[in-house]
């Protein structure tokens, strides 16, 4: 009976370690530590009074924040082993955190929507989501995942004010990112979504993803390191492809829903740390 409860008991743990959340959340004013649910303002834009500029996420392979600003980017922390590190480094990790193996913030939005970020198109160009009455900023942790939310209110276009929340999830062992935006209007719109790149990036291609692997000119960063970062979307949401200087962007056909999926690696991880391997890896993601 004994040796029978000892492996209940093991069995019992081990199905604890397995089911363990390894996502976390954070969003706090930028002079205090304490977490708070959401945080909104009637201007807009926060992005200098929120830690690290907005709400945060992260499971053990990436963590992902949305700028508090007209913007709405999603940018990247690129981590070099897969673990939580955000309640301790706060996105920005030290020298000597990155040293002993932290991640970092070595992605680089710069005036693009960073990876996967949601704008408008009006016919021409991508359009950011400003002239807001109201921006709100929230997260949440549930039992396998973590979600941030970025909700801009009062957005003038094509004629109408309308609302559109983008929502970001990350899930406990799965590499991938789940983007969401939902728009609040009478009529459908066109978003745009893509992938920005900078001059040491490369790119690729395929059916369904557009991947990209290098240097980010980012100077926050101790050490400068190869960048994968990747989109994946289905096709048929999307009527047009567009090349600028700075990123590739999906156009949509009109909707007042849109989902994709992004991901990210880096050099210094135990697996997919070479271009050749994240974009055979990018390459299997089904949508």
């Amino acid at each position: 009976m004994k040796n029978l409860i000892l492996v209940l008991v093991l069995i019992m743990a081990g199905c604890t370690s397995i089911n363990q959340n390894k996502t976390d959340v954070s969003l706090h004013w930028k002079d205090a530590k304490e977490q708070v649910s959401e945080i909104e303002s009637e201007t807009g834009d926060l992005y200098n009074k929120v830690g690290h500029h907005g709400p945060a996420i992260e499971n053990e392979w990436l963590g992902l924040r949305i700028y508090f600003n007209y913007k709405v980017a999603i940018d990247v922390y690129s981590k070099t082993k897969p673990q939580l590190e955000l309640a301790e480094t706060d996105w920005y990790s030290t020298p000597e955190q990155q040293l002993e193996g932290w991640g970092a913030d070595q992605y680089k939005v710069s005036k693009t929507g960073g990876l996967g970020g949601v704008r408008l198109w009006d016919g021409e160009k991508a359009v950011f989501l400003e002239s807001v009455t109201l921006r709100k900023a929230s997260v949440k942790k549930e039992a396998n995942s973590s979600s941030m939310e970025m909700l801009s209110k009062g957005i003038s276009y094509n004629g109408e004010i309308i609302d559109v929340l983008l929502k970001v999830t990350v899930y406990s062992g799965q590499r991938e990112a789940k983007v969401e935006a939902f728009v609040e209007s009478l009529n459908p719109v066109q978003l745009v979504t893509g992938i920005n790149y900078h001059q040491a990036t490369q790119v690729t291609q395929g059916e369904n993803y557009i991947c990209t692997w290098g240097i980010h000119p980012e100077d926050v960063a101790v050490f400068q390191l190869n960048i994968g970062a990747a989109i994946m979307y289905n096709p048929n949401d999307f009527e047009q492809k567009v090349e600028t200087d700075t990123e590739i962007l999906l156009v949509s056909k009109p909707t007042k829903y849109l989902s994709t999926w992004i991901t990210s690696s880096c050099e210094k991880e135990e697996e997919l740390n070479t271009m050749a391997d994240f974009v055979k890896y990018v390459a299997l993601f089904n949508n």
